[in-house]
């Protein structure tokens, strides 16, 4: 199912009778030229753009979330201005170099087999995949500590626990892209924490450690903190099994995340300010005010508010959030103490995947990347504060704890946990956070739009739910201009 085809009609015979079609042409015209690319190949506004202070909706945030707005608005004649805090577009998604390659510090994997909405939009571009290479061999946490697994006994041992974790997710998320669809039997689950879940079955060591270490990962660090309905929807949105499960982490679009998201900006053409953040936003008189953070007001009738669930609170809204977002921005979303690791480096284990248990090593997790002239490429996952990621010895020591090793080149890391702009990383939802949220968290106030890869229906913490979520609030915000 597409949930993004359910509440198209009745915006869509308000906007025949509005006021939009006197502007097109204009808009079309001046919006158009108000792009120049730079030489680091970013859409940035041309000296025109900045005359201009009114707009019929305006964007804040310049992730996959606000440009599928930003896209969609502008096939719809609309004049919109996407305002961005960072000197770069992407958001949560950062395509970069490092070691002579591309990297994602962010969002990397898609699987358009599972997620209809990036399938459409890669499609749309004709922008293919890359498939990642499989790990030769695989080290996974026992009673007894670390120990080597051929990949295939490995990861088939873990999906057999997940499906036990699992159980009876086709029946509470029988519509996984409707994630209340059978409210009366995700209520009771949704309570549940992840630890929860675990204590319940009964796993002997062995099988607990198999899992809890990325049960832990996912939370933000302990298994008590993300709620078992997050990883269960992710679970049945890959088919309820093993197999699709492992495909969303086998596929990466070519070109990088910047690809897809460059391809969908170059069509949209909507007027770009980076480096401008936003502080406030105002409704008075049927208007918005948009203040930005060196003074600048612009306006305009919608606005789609396209950044991190987590940093609404950064922003002051009048009238004030409603009660859903309000709760969300206060609990939190995104985890907020993720980081993410590109090492460099040179290992006699080669294409390693490793996985720590709950509480264990401060990196929890290690997947093999690209040969580089050094050696080979890694990406690692933590959530821990206490970890220095740019310090060479402490990220040693602590893949040494998962029971390989590593002679380290160099290492680009990201703290999205400290980012100002992201205040957390990938989206997990807390216990009862789905039950108590939804639908209210996605939905307009008036003509104030939330979109956020943290509130999708469907992928909530993947490109394709930012895609989602986009394009609902673009709908949203231009009703009845």
């Amino acid at each position: 199912m597409n949930p993004e085809n359910s509440r198209t009609d009745a915006a869509d015979q308000v906007r025949q009778h509005s006021r939009r079609s006197i502007l097109r042409a204009g808009a079309a015209l001046g919006a158009a030229t108000a792009l120049s690319v730079t030489a680091s190949g970013l859409l940035a506004p041309s000296a025109a753009a900045e005359e201009q202070i009114s707009f019929d909706v305006i964007v804040v945030g310049a992730g996959y979330a606000g440009i599928s707005a930003a896209r969609d608005l502008r096939a719809q004649g609309y004049r919109v201005l996407v305002l961005e805090a960072r000197n770069r577009v992407g958001g949560r998604t950062w395509t970069d170099t490092f070691a002579g390659h591309t990297v994602e510090m962010g969002g990397t994997w898609v699987d358009p087999a599972s997620q209809p909405h990036v399938g459409a939009e890669l499609t749309r571009y004709g922008i293919g995949l890359v498939e990642d290479q499989a790990p030769e061999r695989t080290f996974l946490p026992t009673p007894s500590g670390p120990q080597e697994f051929a990949p295939a006994q490995g990861f088939g041992n873990l999906g057999l626990v997940y499906e036990r974790i699992f159980e009876g997710s086709p029946q509470y998320f029988e519509r996984p892209f409707e994630p209340l669809y059978r409210s009366d039997l995700i209520g009771p689950k949704d309570k549940l924490s992840l630890r929860d879940r675990l204590n319940q079955m009964g796993l002997t060591p062995e099988e607990e450690l198999l899992v809890n270490g990325q049960t832990a990962v996912y939370s933000g660090g302990s298994s008590s903190s993300g709620a078992l309905t997050m990883l269960a929807q992710w679970w049945a949105l890959s088919g309820h099994n093993n197999a699709g499960w492992n495909n969303t982490m086998r596929y990466r679009i070519a070109g990088g995340t910047a690809a897809l998201l460059n391809a969908m900006l170059t069509e949209a053409q909507p007027v770009l300010r980076l480096s401008t953040p936003v502080t406030s936003v105002t409704q008075s008189g049927g208007r918005y005010y948009v203040t930005t953070q060196a003074g600048r007001s612009y306006q305009a009738l919608g606005v789609v508010v396209a950044v991190p669930a987590n940093v609404w609170q950064t922003i002051k809204f009048s009238p004030a959030l409603p009660a859903a977002q309000t709760t969300a921005t206060t609990q939190g979303i995104g985890v907020k103490t993720g980081t993410k690791l590109w090492i460099n480096a040179r290992s006699a284990k080669g294409r390693f995947y490793a996985q720590g248990k709950e509480g264990g090593s401060p990196i929890t997790m290690v997947v093999p990347d690209k040969y580089t002239a050094e050696g080979q490429l890694y990406i690692a996952f933590s959530t821990d504060p206490n970890l220095d990621p740019n310090n060479a010895t402490q990220v040693r020591a602590a893949v040494q704890q998962l029971g390989a090793d590593l002679d380290i080149v160099s290492i680009k890391a990201h703290r999205w946990g400290s980012d100002p702009f992201a205040r957390g990383g990938w989206a997990f939802r807390k216990p009862g956070q789905l039950t108590s949220l939804y639908p209210a968290v996605t939905q307009p106030a008036g003509r104030l739009a939330f979109a956020s890869g943290d509130i999708a229906n469907g992928w909530s913490g993947y490109i394709d739910g930012a895609i989602e979520s986009g394009r609902r609030a673009a709908r949203d915000a231009s009703v009845g201009i």
